[in-house]
């Protein structure tokens, strides 16, 4: 991963690291709180020679007095040393427990002996390690003490005297308080990390591209208002998501030049992606831009479009598909621009049938001849095979992927069913996205093979556009385009013959 997937995964998952950072901050808290307050006093002593000599003796017996200071370390912690510490003071514990809270420690090459006493008591703490103090000298004057009579060979002294300490030792409430920070943040980004890397689902286009090349035709946000409202004709002209679907349309307009589809086939992966509003929209937005387009609604196990047009359904596609009727008295014209709809029909046993048919192909090829554009809603990929059997007889397919409704895998699955039955993938629709963060959609158009990006393009009504191909000058790109999206106004013939 690369810093900006780091930066992708912070974004997607800021609350559960701040979540983890606060929690990490109140238990270093509540240690501090929790945790009865120590205090820790210390006094110093320094070991010298009674006799004195030459310099060869003095530097002899300053090794020989580093070496018994060690010994006499050792021996803080005796109980030798601290019983008559626990009578003088009448501390009521025993000399083993008593050396748990004291300590007796030498800095190399010095005759130096730290004793560090601690307890609950600031006084008594310093009571203690004075006490340990002058039970260590009584102690090494008894051990050291000559049989043959005389004083002890070292004189061991307090250089430091033991005072009552002002704050507490332990517990540090900063030092808690920063581990609590930085165990926090480690464990919300570690949390993260392995969140993200278990989640297979769909949120942006960065997923899409784990998972194929093809390119992102556009987003559209996600629209509390749009399961009450779905149409475009329904929400404000220079609303966000009536600009994501004209976008979506000028993007389409640039990946199909090439190909020159006539015939574009809508569908997802699952149920519930928003593949029906998607079809109606941009056949909304094609019509809007001045071309004859017609809507099909062939998802013939749960059609949408009629609900969505408010349309009559029961005389539609299936009607025209077993000749009980000619296509053109079945067509029903929506707007007041050339947009003609045909509604699904009568729902029948064998949809995958009659889809996949040879009238199916006949149907097509007949609108084809009409409109600008046939624009086809079919039922999704994965559980139903009838998206892959009409894919085949249609220019292009436009794949919707809903945001946090699909995962990878099944993404994955609809690409290759699509591939196997030869079917030509336009692009991506990528629906449902939130409106800010890491998976909002940037509104990038789409690229050529050759990466070439496309300037900005802005749609008010008249089409100005500039795009850059080594395959073809732009004005013949423009001729071309104009000459298949930008025709004039006309009106569908209502004869009873095919023209």
């Amino acid at each position: 991963m690369d810093l900006r997937d780091y930066l992708r995964i912070f974004s997607r998952n800021w609350l559960l690291i701040v979540g983890c950072t606060l929690v990490g901050l109140l238990i270093g808290g509540g240690v501090s709180i929790a945790t009865k307050p120590t205090y820790t006093a210390e006094t110093q002593l320094f070991v010298a020679i009674q006799n004195s000599g030459s310099v060869q003796e003095l530097q002899q017996g300053n090794t020989f007095s580093q070496a018994r200071v060690q010994s006499y370390v050792k021996a803080v912690n005796s109980p030798i040393v601290l019983q008559p510490v626990i009578d003088n003071l009448g501390l009521g514990v025993t000399a083993d427990e008593l050396s748990k809270s004291v300590k007796g420690t030498t800095d190399v090459n010095t005759v130096l002996i730290n004793i560090e006493a601690s307890d609950s008591s600031a006084v008594r703490s310093a009571a203690i390690a004075q006490g340990v103090a002058n039970s260590l000298i009584d102690a090494i004057e008894k051990i050291e003490k000559p049989k043959n009579g005389g004083s002890s060979p070292f004189n061991v002294s307090v250089i430091k005297p033991a005072v009552a300490p002002s704050t507490p030792a332990s517990p540090n409430t900063r030092l808690n308080l920063i581990l609590g920070f930085v165990l926090g943040v480690g464990f919300g980004l570690a949390t993260a990390v392995v969140r993200t890397r278990l989640d297979n689902k769909v949120r942006g286009e960065a997923d899409v591209r784990r998972v194929t090349d093809s390119p992102v035709l556009g987003g559209i946000s996600y629209d509390a208002n749009a399961s009450r409202q779905p149409l475009l004709t329904q929400t404000a002209t220079q609303s966000p998501r009536a600009e994501s679907f004209r976008q979506l349309r000028t993007n389409l307009q640039f990946a199909n030049v090439a190909k020159g589809a006539k015939t574009v086939l809508v569908t997802s992966s699952v149920p519930g992606e928003g593949k029906s509003t998607t079809a109606t929209n941009l056949a909304i937005a094609m019509a809007q831009a001045g071309q004859a387009v017609c809507l099909i609604d062939a998802d013939l196990r749960r059609p949408m479009v009629s609900e969505y047009l408010g349309i009559d359904r029961n005389a539609g596609l299936t009607t025209a598909l077993i000749g009980h009727a000619d296509v053109k008295e079945l067509l029903q014209p929506w707007g007041e621009d050339e947009l003609f709809v045909l509604a699904s029909g009568q729902i029948p046993p064998n949809p995958s049938e009659l889809l996949g048919s040879k009238v199916m192909r006949e149907l097509l090829e007949d609108l084809e001849q009409v409109f600008d554009t046939v624009i086809i809603d079919a039922p999704p990929l994965l559980p139903v095979t009838d998206a892959a059997v009409l894919s085949q007889h249609v220019g292009g397919v436009i794949l919707v992927v809903g945001s946090q409704k699909l995962r990878q895998q099944e993404l994955e699955k609809s690409l290759s069913a699509l591939d196997m039955v030869g079917s030509d993938v336009l692009g991506i629709v990528l629906n449902r996205l939130p409106a800010k963060g890491p998976d909002a959609y940037s509104y990038s158009y789409y690229r050529n093979e050759n990466h070439e990006s496309l300037e900005k393009m802005k749609i008010r009504g008249t089409r100005e556009s500039l795009w850059q191909s080594e395959a073809a000058s732009t004005e013949d790109v423009l001729a071309s385009t104009d000459a298949r999206w930008a025709r004039p106004p006309r009106t569908f013939p209502t004869g009873n013959s095919q023209d």
